[in-house]
């Protein structure tokens, strides 16, 4: 094996963090000001443009990165909630937490939004989505979720109510304890059996 050449562990541990800081940089500046400018993150981060530049060269990329390492947090936590036991009841525990994560989180998504596609965005979801959707068909088979809409749309239902509460947080609309409460009220209310809706009449 060829030897390696001198002083590449040393780069490649500077390269590393130079990485991490500019993505915890990136994140907090997010948080406070999803428009923020890239020279700004560069300070906070201790780097100079050209570094972060080298690292990340266009705002979109070193938005995907820093949306991955929010998402990579996000499962660490959620990876924790019990999902066993009554299904509805599992429910509101998961919804509860994973809007306090997309609320702590929504300047970055307000940012991740205007630099990235809805499908990469989403695609920052998917064990999220999984572990809901996991959930969703534990609860049909047990009677307790609708079987009459496909389980993909109850996922998309969820998914997309807490992104919507978290722009109507961010613009004034709801407070954040009413948001939370509209999620998990429409939530719930959406999965109901459709036997549930009826007038007794069948209809």
């Amino acid at each position: 094996m060829a030897p390696r050449p001198a002083g590449t562990d040393g780069r490649r541990a500077d390269a590393r963090r130079n990485i991490d800081a500019i993505l915890a940089a990136a994140q907090q500046c997010l948080i406070e000001n999803p428009d923020v400018t890239i020279a700004e993150i560069a300070k906070t981060a201790g780097v100079g443009r050209v570094t972060l530049y080298g690292h990340f060269p266009t705002r979109a990329d070193l938005l995907d990165a820093v949306f991955r390492r929010v998402s990579e947090e996000a499962n660490a936590v959620l990876d924790t909630i019990d999902t066993d036991g009554e299904p509805a009841v599992a429910l509101t525990r998961l919804i509860a937490e994973s809007w306090q994560i997309v609320n702590q989180f929504r300047a970055v998504l307000a940012a991740a939004e205007q630099e990235l596609p809805p499908e990469r965005i989403r695609s920052h979801h998917d064990r999220h989505l999984a572990r809901l959707a996991a959930l969703i068909r534990r609860g049909r088979q047990a009677g307790v979720f609708r079987t009459d809409l496909p389980e993909q749309w109850l996922v998309t239902v969820a998914y997309t109510l807490m992104h919507a509460a978290a722009a109507e947080t961010t613009a004034g609309n709801l407070t954040e304890a009413d948001a939370q409460r509209a999620v998990l009220a429409t939530v719930l209310a959406a999965y109901r059996p459709a036997a549930d809706y009826s007038d007794g009449n069948g209809r």
